[in-house]
């Protein structure tokens, strides 16, 4: 056993208080501002009730979706979209989310027209209830490889799913040649893993062979995966650092005050639980998977299909996807 949890807990915890009221009042203000700028028709396409089925209807594949597409807004319009979008996502999420639309344009020009229709305006937004800073309600932005869901209770934000994806994910040939819209998923992962010893890496690699995909697919709800992998409390403080960095890869997709809370969500749940695993082959260009799970997240990620070159990587809160813990809170404190 090494030493406590230092570098993971110390990062983890000194952060700022949980959950801070301004984001919920700029996320309101940012989305009324969007739905008065539609027309009627286009503010009936892109709103549902709270309560309807569609809110937990998410996906990543290309598939049509629900919700008012990028495509059919105005310039002005599509200024008050992304206005929403930067009052929820950090500097970091935002050029990843932009970035993933841009591979739409490789895809089509890879696929020559013999694929599904590849298309870097047809991603969707979509709010549920009535945005208010103190309300419950929730948006959505959602296309292929790319699913972000917000949902809002009361002044509290839940971020999950966080889906994001990237095919190619390194171009290869063309203007974009190099682009890595996911990279540091990729890296930080590789480099711990192969930070271990051998000792390490025998608990920590779970199979020699990555599976096809995320176990998690794009279920609804999901619960914790197998125990298994390398506990954070069995790592070297400069690994136990390395997984840190891995972990805030994914949270700090959202704005600050919300990453740093759900960062100390996590570290307030136990560190010393959290585990690594990783299948597949440690090289690049090599098929392989991996995930870190605690006692409240779980990160997956995969890179095998397209011939090793087509990532898949998702966080998900198994009490907290689409504000589960929150509305489960709410509706004890205040019975409907």
């Amino acid at each position: 056993m090494h030493r406590p949890l230092a570098a993971l807990t110390l990062g983890l915890a000194a952060l700022l208080p949980l959950r801070a009221q301004e984001p919920t009042a700029e996320m309101a203000a940012a989305a009324k501002a969007w739905l008065a700028a539609l027309t009627p028709a286009q503010r009936a396409q892109a709103t549902f009730d709270f309560k309807h089925d569609e809110r937990l209807n998410w996906h990543f594949i290309p598939r049509e979706r629900k919700g008012l597409s990028w495509g059919e807004l105005s310039p002005a319009q599509q200024h008050l979209a992304h206005a929403l979008l930067a009052t929820s996502l950090g500097h970091r999420g935002l050029v990843k989310a932009s970035t993933i639309m841009s591979l739409e344009t490789v895809l089509r020009e890879i696929e020559k027209g013999s694929g599904p229709v590849r298309d870097p305006v047809r991603y969707y937004f979509t709010v549920f209830g009535e945005p208010a800073p103190a309300g419950t309600w929730g948006w959505r932005l959602e296309g292929h490889h790319l699913a972000i869901n917000f949902t809002i209770v009361k002044g509290h934000v839940a971020g999950t799913p966080s889906f994001l994806g990237a095919n190619p994910a390194t171009v290869k040939d063309g203007p974009l040649r190099g682009l890595r819209a996911l990279g540091p998923e990729e890296d930080l992962a590789r480099a711990l893993v192969q930070s271990l010893s051998p000792e390490q890496r025998r608990v920590a690699v779970i199979a020699d062979q990555a599976p096809a995909d995320i176990f998690t697919a794009a279920e609804k709800k999901v619960g914790p995966l197998e125990d298994k992998g390398i506990r954070a409390g069995d790592l070297t403080e400069p690994q136990q650092q390395q997984l840190r960095a891995l972990i805030e890869e994914y949270v700090r997709r959202l704005r600050p005050e919300l990453a740093e809370a759900e960062i100390r969500a996590i570290a307030a749940a136990g560190p010393e639980n959290i585990r690594f695993a990783w299948m597949g082959g440690l090289e690049p260009g090599e098929g392989h998977y991996y995930r870190v799970q605690g006692a409240t997240f779980l990160l997956e990620y995969d890179n095998v299909q397209n011939n090793n070159n087509h990532i898949h990587a998702v966080w998900r809160s198994f009490d907290g996807d689409f504000g589960e813990d929150l509305l489960r809170k709410h509706y004890a404190e205040h019975p409907h």
